[in-house]
């Protein structure tokens, strides 16, 4: 079993380990895009265990949380992107803990839009897929992405009934005040309701420097400005994380 705690060195990990909760990491610890902000490694990868979807969930039926997140690694390597590993996680889950809510943060499947569907079509409790900067950094931070497939993926679970929709930025790579902005309203016009909003650290010395760091004010300030433009909750702050605090964010919006 992998978190996502561990596997990109989350500055939260003790915060949330001592809460006890945790992200769940599915499709192995090796991933198939070389991001340059992230820590997960890339590399020598294995198929699918078919096991996975079961360990997951006992995992969790052991676990006193009532809101669970679950993550991947990119796998562009399969034919369906991991879609259906996807699909059977969230359902086993499902049978197995049928009282925790559950937040899918998902890739983007290179925006393919019926395996993004599948996802949604699983019925998490909360689909988010994570912009991570501003549409003119997307090919220095994150080369083998782009922008339109992550609106896409946002867009697709929008459409999907019951589905909270949600996603993330890093500031402090470069961006300018107005493409920031730009992006707020690029993810309203998308159908995203959740964003999570925090300060880039880099990892290594291999990983791209950080540009600046955001003071807490501006934090404040971008809260309020999203939140006008449309998003009905924005977390902000040097430390968040898409997955710090997500089960709050989540009841921000009205998820029982």
């Amino acid at each position: 079993m992998n978190t996502v705690c561990e596997s990109a060195s989350c500055p939260n990990i003790g915060t949330c380990w001592d809460a006890g909760t945790l992200t769940f990491m599915i499709l192995g610890d090796t991933c198939t895009r070389a991001c340059r902000f992230c820590d997960v490694p890339t590399g020598h990868l294995s198929m699918p265990d078919p096991d996975e979807p079961d360990k997951v969930a006992q995992s969790l039926s052991r676990l006193d949380i009532k809101f669970a997140v679950i993550t991947s690694v990119d796998r562009d390597d399969l034919p369906d992107g991991g879609a259906g590993q996807w699909v059977k996680t969230i359902k086993a889950i499902r049978d197995q803990c049928p009282k925790i809510k559950i937040e899918a943060l998902v890739p983007d499947f290179q925006g393919n839009l019926p395996l993004i569907q599948q996802v949604c079509d699983a019925r998490p409790d909360v689909l988010a897929h994570n912009l991570e900067t501003v549409e003119s950094l997307q090919r220095q931070v994150r080369p083998q992405c782009r922008y339109e497939w992550s609106l896409k993926t946002l867009q697709t679970a929008a459409k999907t009934s019951g589905v909270i929709v949600k996603s993330g930025l890093m500031l402090g790579l470069g961006e300018k005040r107005e493409e920031v902005i730009q992006s707020f309203k690029d993810l309203v016009t998308a159908g995203c309701q959740i964003l999570s909003l925090g300060q880039y650290l880099r990892p290594t010395p291999a990983h791209i420097e950080v540009a600046e760091f955001i003071h807490t004010d501006s934090f404040a300030e971008c809260k309020e400005i999203g939140e006008s433009l449309g998003l009905k909750h924005v977390e902000a702050g040097p430390l968040v994380r898409s997955s710090y605090l997500a089960d709050k964010q989540a009841r921000a919006v009205g998820l029982g």
